[in-house]
């Protein structure tokens, strides 16, 4: 294999970088401390006096001691609902853990944020996880303790494809194709939220602290006029003891789930998929160089060859067709053991063999056609594909659209549409237009998405757009017998790309679950290795059709 060098200087400008990266590091590390605090500190307080643990407690006494939790949507519902009070992570903690040694899916409602209820963006982080229990075939476990749909946002949550029914549909779909769940109720489970636990290969109760039913002791009162309290109506006795509904009956939280190890322990081992895994190494260079490569003004290139030899195992990379295409980087390497091909964008300007010089993060024609190429490859080899993306889009121009860029670019999106194996995207820096796409944005279904503190997610980049967006808001009053003046044109820039750069924070895109979270670079290697080592559950594998990618 070819070793990547380094050509660093830790100059004036790398120090700078670093300090703009390590405050971006600073405001993440805040945020996240925000969201784990959940409803807050005394909610989390009353909710242990109910003797109840809190999600994160739960979570972490249910995976194998010391063993990492890669979370996915910490940070939805962002700055959303603020006029309810917000809702910290959607009032649910997803992410995959490892029980005895095996990975599964584990879901688990926070009842500190109210009550456990279903906003929007809940139903949609509960549809992600079992997106990702489907796609892997991982075990998925759900710790209810919900206190249903949250009313006043239910014409958003309930009738459409993918509303709260749909995630009742997914547990007969899973149960068809033998994914495993596994649900624990350890709060409320009310009304069609009940379905979720019956529909369950296994469920238990919670004495004393769970309850499920279709309505609950006030509505009872009020439909037909019993009088009844909620544990005789629907508590763990009736469950276990009367109805059957549910199939363990437990003390505590800390029983509940010393049983679901107990239950995953003696699971059966499936065949797994044949992805290379060789010994792991450490990269070449230290991963927390990064934060001084890349540079705090975002139009900067620079060398993705540098980054890489700091994520991948050792700086060795095989790279295909080095010398073509030279505005994406590609070729195959390891990442933590790991067999995998790296598409990259390259950020620093290039040169042809012709002389001409290409500029860096546009995608070119020759770029596309190597990395349609080179994805067939791996297809071909069963080599997972690793995504960076740092790109502003296809090249536009005369020259570009004679050159037939628009082909090019297609039998780029056809092959990344079209590949089968494992795909993983990590957003580097910009993300705009069709090169989102292209290089594996969430619409093309990679297994994890994730963003680094320095992404921008957008149709185009923002001085683009916001200017454009003046251009047509100064022809519309001209239209209109009206002129916008040097003041007002300025002041109106300033909202547009005010709003604008709200909008293509990663924070923003991390609320909407656009991505699945946003990490600090110096932990890639280990959301690369977790998700390659979840999507090694899932064996079947279909054959490579790249459709017109063959034309």
């Amino acid at each position: 294999m070819a070793l990547i060098g380094s050509q660093v200087q830790k100059s004036a400008g790398y120090a700078r970088n670093e300090e703009h990266l390590q405050s971006l590091l600073v405001h993440l590390r805040t945020r996240r401390e925000a969201v784990l605090e959940g409803g807050g500190k005394a909610a989390m307080e009353k909710h242990r006096k109910s003797g109840k643990m809190t999600a994160r407690e739960r979570i972490e006494r249910l995976i194998d001691p010391g063993s990492m939790f890669l979370e996915i949507g910490l940070f939805a519902a962002w700055e959303m609902y603020e006029e309810y009070g917000g809702a910290p992570s959607a009032g649910t903690v997803l992410g995959i853990g490892r029980i005895h040694g095996r990975e599964a899916v584990i879901v688990a409602n926070d009842a500190t944020v109210k009550a456990g209820a279903w906003f929007p963006m809940t139903c949609k982080k509960n549809l992600r996880a079992q997106e990702i229990a489907i796609e892997n075939r991982l075990p998925i476990i759900y710790l209810v303790d919900s206190a249903g749909v949250f009313l006043p946002l239910q014409s958003e949550i309930f009738p459409d494809r993918e509303h709260f029914g749909r995630i009742f549909r997914n547990n007969a779909v899973m149960s068809s194709l033998g994914v495993i769940q596994i649900a624990a109720i350890m709060g409320p489970c009310v009304a069609g939220g009940a379905y979720l636990p019956v529909m369950s290969d296994e469920s238990m109760i919670v004495d004393g602290t769970g309850s499920v039913f279709l309505a609950g002791s006030h509505l009872v009162k009020a439909a037909i006029g019993e009088e009844i309290d909620n544990e005789h109506l629907g508590g763990a006795m009736v469950h276990c003891e009367i109805s059957g509904v549910t199939d363990h009956r437990m003390a505590n939280d800390a029983e509940c789930l010393a049983r679901i190890r107990s239950i995953i322990a003696k699971t059966g081992n499936r065949p797994r998929a044949g992805f290379d895994r060789g010994d792991p190494a450490p990269p070449r260079f230290d991963a927390s160089e990064i934060y001084g490569l890349l540079p705090a003004d975002r139009t900067k290139p620079y060398d993705t060859h540098e980054v890489l030899s700091r994520i991948i195992d050792g700086g060795d990379l095989d790279e295909y067709k080095a010398g073509y295409g030279k505005t994406i980087v590609t070729g195959y390497a390891r990442i933590d053991g790991w067999a995998v091909g790296v598409v990259a964008n390259q950020r620093a300007v290039v040169k042809t063999s012709g002389g001409e010089m290409q500029v860096g993060g546009v995608i070119y024609s020759d770029s596309a056609d190597k990395a349609a190429r080179f994805i067939m490859n791996c297809n071909q080899k069963l080599i997972p594909l690793v995504f960076f993306q740092d790109v502003t889009g296809f090249m536009v121009g005369s020259r570009a659209e004679k050159g037939g860029i628009i082909k090019d670019g297609a039998k780029m999106v056809n092959a990344v549409a079209n590949s089968v194996v494992p795909k993983f995207t990590f957003i580097v820096g910009n993300s705009y237009g069709a090169g989102n796409y292209a290089m594996c944005g969430k619409a093309y279904d990679p297994r994890l998405i994730f963003s680094w503190p320095t992404a921008q997610i957008a149709v185009m980049g923002g001085k683009q757009a916001s200017e454009t967006l003046l251009a047509i808001k100064a022809r519309q009053m001209e239209q209109g017998g009206q002129h916008l003046g040097p003041e007002a044109g300025k002041q109106l820039l300033s909202d547009i790309q005010r709003r604008y750069g709200r909008e293509t924070d990663p924070y923003f895109a991390a609320a909407r679950l656009w991505v699945d979270g946003i990490i600090d670079p110096a932990e890639t290697r280990s959301v690369v290795s977790v998700g390659i080592s979840m999507a090694a559950h899932n064996p079947e594998i279909p054959k490579f059709n790249p459709g017109v990618l063959q034309t």
